[in-house]
Parts: C-alpha cells; sequence; structure tokens
C-alpha cells in the first residue's frame, strides 16, 4: 500500500507546485530512493499519465487523469431528489429532460426521460454531444475550474454543426458569459439541425452537472421561456431554496435578466 500513498502524493505534489519536476527533484522532495521514484515516474508515463516535459527529463501529469477523473465523477450516484427533479420536468413539458455530467470533451447522458411524443430529440443514457457546441455542454463548463475549461477547449476541433455553433474559444465563452447573465443557456440548431434546448447547471456535492429540457424547434421556441421559467421554479423546489445563489457559480436569477 505504500506505493499507492506515494502516487497520491506525487499528484497532490503537482496539483500544489503545478511545474514539471525531474526524478531528482521529486526524489528530495519527498526524500525517496531515486530509483523508486525513478520506477514510479516511468510507470505512469509509459500508462499515459505523465509524460517528459521539453525532453529535459521534467514529468508533468497529462490530460488523461484529468479524463479519468471526470469519467468517474459521471458515474457517481445521483441524489433521489434529482430523480424525481427530472420525472416532473418531463411530465409537466412532455419534452425530452436529462442529466448530463462532464467525461472528456463531452457531455454524457446519466438520467433520461423521453419525450411521449413521435417526433421528439432522442436522447439515450451514455449517449455523448460536444460539451463546446451545446447548451447543455456550455451549462457543464461553466461551473468548471477555470484552467480545466481552457484545457478542455485547446483541444477541440471545432466543427460546424449547423447554424449555431461556436467556432473559436473566445466564441464559447462569451456564449457561457451572456448564458450565466441571462440565466438559462440555450441552443436552437447549434448541434442537432431543427432541435433546440435549454439548459442549467447543478453542482451536486462539489461535481457539475446540466439539467436540459429539449425538443423540435417547431414545438419548442413557442414555448422556450416557460421551459426555463419551469427550471428555475423545479430546481429550487427540489433541491433547496437557495440552491442557484448558493451551489452554481454565476447563474443569474431570472427576475434580474434582460
Amino acid at each position: 500500500m505504500r506505493r499507492v500513498e506515494d502516487v497520491l502524493e506525487l499528484l497532490e505534489f503537482y496539483a500544489e507546485f503545478q511545474k514539471p519536476a525531474t526524478i531528482s527533484e521529486v526524489s528530495q522532495h519527498f526524500g525517496w530512493p531515486r530509483s523508486s521514484t525513478f520506477n514510479i515516474l516511468t510507470t505512469m508515463s509509459s500508462r499515459g499519465y505523465l509524460y517528459e516535459s521539453g525532453g529535459k527529463g521534467q514529468y508533468y501529469p497529462t490530460s488523461r487523469l484529468f479524463r479519468v477523473a471526470q469519467s468517474i465523477n459521471a458515474g457517481a450516484p445521483l441524489p433521489d431528489a434529482v430523480i424525481s427533479l427530472l420525472d416532473e420536468l418531463a411530465e409537466d413539458t412532455e419534452e425530452t429532460v436529462f442529466l448530463a455530467a462532464p467525461s472528456g470533451l463531452q457531455a454524457v447522458f446519466l438520467e433520461v426521460r423521453q419525450s411521449p411524443h413521435r417526433v421528439r430529440y432522442f436522447a439515450d443514457v451514455g449517449g455523448q454531444i460536444p460539451l463546446f457546441a451545446t447548451a447543455t455542454g456550455q451549462a457543464i463548463l461553466s461551473q468548471l475550474p477555470e484552467r480545466h475549461v481552457d484545457s478542455i477547449l485547446r483541444r477541440v476541433r471545432f466543427e460546424r454543426y449547423g447554424p449555431g455553433t461556436p467556432m473559436s474559444i473566445d466564441e464559447v465563452m462569451r456564449s457561457i458569459r451572456q448564458s450565466l447573465r441571462r440565466g438559462y443557456f440555450v441552443s436552437a440548431s447549434n448541434y442537432s439541425q431543427d432541435l433546440g434546448g435549454v439548459s442549467v447547471p447543478l453542482v451536486i456535492d462539489g461535481r457539475a452537472y446540466a439539467i436540459t429540457v429539449a425538443g423540435p424547434l417547431s414545438r419548442f421556441e413557442p414555448r422556450q421561456l416557460d421551459y426555463v421559467k419551469l427550471l428555475h421554479d423545479r430546481v429550487p423546489a427540489y433541491l433547496g431554496t437557495d440552491f442557484f445563489s448558493d451551489s452554481v457559480k454565476g447563474l443569474k436569477p431570472l427576475a434580474t435578466t434582460e
């Protein structure tokens, strides 16, 4: 078990100092034998968790660790209140409602309630959509640490899925800021043609999610603001009166939006 503790201490070292380190520097910092330090760093490097920075024998974590953490995060059990919230929203809107979490460059669907309509937004548990291009994804990004958002967006291959797709980091960040000020995130053919959705971010036990109501634009657009108001009403009803102000970073209440 000592080796497991060493790996955890090494990760905490990088989190604190945030710079590459040589085998000698790590060895001296922890007082580890050089041979043991070499084995830990090279093993983690061979598994893709560290890389040799600048070819100078300095090691630093790769984004793989972040992606693994996101996948673990996505699988965390959800409170019963969230499940009940999804059920009620689906019943009230009769549109597809889903909860999503980050996984790499994607938002993954954790819970889905399908619309009863024959023509609907189709989503399935485990399905994925791009974080950068969707209301769901941008709602999630709005609650992640800035350095994580920067890391994600720098790895994005910007592809135009529809007329509303943002095509640069600046466009994504501008959309996130505008959405937070407005009090909700919205997409209309941003990713899927003729489909739209409204989303709000949720932060539960320190994990970022988004809850989304989505449907065909022809049916969705006339009721878009109704769905937004429903989200702002139902989320606090199930998760706590001050949930948005206490748990969600930067999201303005609807009463102060333009």
